[in-house]
């Protein structure tokens, strides 16, 4: 028998163990080595991190969802109050606006006004004459039936800066507030400021009908711009202090009260050979300068008969003189630069100062004198 074949003791016994299924094992009990055992169940994976990173990485977390959810509600709070479409008035002060009325917005229902630009001069009030540029622009409803965005439609009616440009300048125009025919305007008008640019919108109405007839209708809205380049005073009469001029040579000027014509008075006395400029009344205003254009009454009289020639009192219109620009007789130029607007001045013009050697017939002689009293009452802004 050989070895192998020899017995060695008792025979072993066979193991009654049940093993159980792997299905019915259950996370907790079952865990292979470096993996976490899920969550909930107290084990963490091995982790690089410090804990003060990892606090830090939670931190940033948290700030990146508060940071989207701040971005998602200001969208949401922009999309809702964002700004809806709006009439646009832009250009420089005195000249010709660039107009822009988005065609998703209505045509206004209630009077609106605004000043973009708001002007630095005399206050205008009721009874007062403004002297202006304006645009007008017919704002219609309109529904276009393949886009419902559509609401509204407009076009350019009327406008003074062009019209003056093809008159090679004709300047601003004049309306008395309280007095216009439009009564939206008139109240637009009252407490602005000469330099400043009113954009009103207008409602539907009859009375605006009359701005042009032919386009205008009692249903359409109008944009209406309007610069306001001068005010003069209701009383047109010197705002100032009046100056004693006691000189028996030159011409005497009596006051007959506000908006009338001062009575002149000529001496019978040689006249003086040079310009003379005296003030009568010192104004309260800014003072003219060298390209100003001004808003004056004025009365002249020749020195040797005493002969009325022009008034513009009599015209019952103040009339506009560019300053020292050549474009009036030089002693007019020479005697106003530098006079302050409310003023009244005394000119006693000799014949190379006014209308020169060939005078300006029919009434006024190369060898007349002239007399004038001016009272500057207002600034044109530009």
């Amino acid at each position: 028998m050989s070895e192998d074949d020899k017995p060695r003791g008792k025979p072993a016994v066979k193991a009654k163990a049940k093993i159980p299924n792997a299905q019915s094992i259950r996370s907790p009990e079952f865990t292979p080595h470096g993996i976490s055992a899920g969550r909930g169940s107290g084990l963490n994976r091995p982790s690089a991190l410090t804990a003060k990173e990892a606090k830090k990485r939670r931190l940033m977390m948290i700030a990146g969802i508060v940071v989207v959810a701040l971005a998602v509600s200001g969208g949401v709070y922009w999309w809702v109050s964002r700004p809806g479409p709006k009439v646009e008035v832009t250009g420089k002060f005195a000249a010709e606006p660039k107009v822009e009325i988005p065609t998703k917005l209505e045509p206004t229902k209630t009077l609106k006004v605004s000043t973009p630009i708001k002007g630095s001069g005399p206050v205008a009030a009721e009874g007062d004459t403004v002297y202006v540029q304006f645009a007008t622009y017919k704002w219609a409803k309109d529904k276009d039936e393949e886009n419902s965005r559509v609401k509204s439609t407009s076009e350019k009616v009327r406008s003074s800066y062009e019209e003056g440009q093809q008159q090679g300048g004709g300047g601003p125009m004049h309306l008395v507030i309280g007095k216009s025919g439009l009564k939206d305007i008139d109240k637009s008008l009252v407490g602005k400021s000469a330099g400043s640019r009113l954009v009103m919108q207008l409602p539907p109405s009859k009375e605006l009908t009359q701005l042009s007839p032919q386009q205008i209708t009692d249903k359409d809205a109008i944009l209406f711009i309007m610069d306001v380049q001068a005010v003069v005073p209701k009383s047109q009469q010197p705002q100032g202090t009046a100056q004693k001029l006691d000189d028996k040579s030159l011409p005497k000027v009596e006051d007959k009260g506000a908006g009338k014509e001062p009575k002149v008075t000529v001496p019978d006395a040689d006249a003086p050979k040079k310009l003379q400029a005296k003030t009568l009344v010192a104004g309260n205003g800014p003072a003219l300068a060298k390209g100003d254009e001004a808003v004056v009454n004025y009365t002249g009289k020749i020195w040797k008969s005493g002969d009325k020639f022009d008034s513009s009192w009599d015209n019952k219109q103040p009339a506009t003189f560019p300053i020292g620009m050549g474009q009036t007789i030089p002693g007019f130029d020479k005697g106003l630069t530098g006079a302050k607007v409310g003023s009244r001045v005394l000119l006693v013009l000799p014949p190379d100062e006014g209308y020169g050697k060939k005078g300006s017939p029919p009434k006024i002689k190369g060898d007349d004198t002239l007399v004038f009293v001016v009272d500057i009452l207002a600034k044109v802004y530009k």
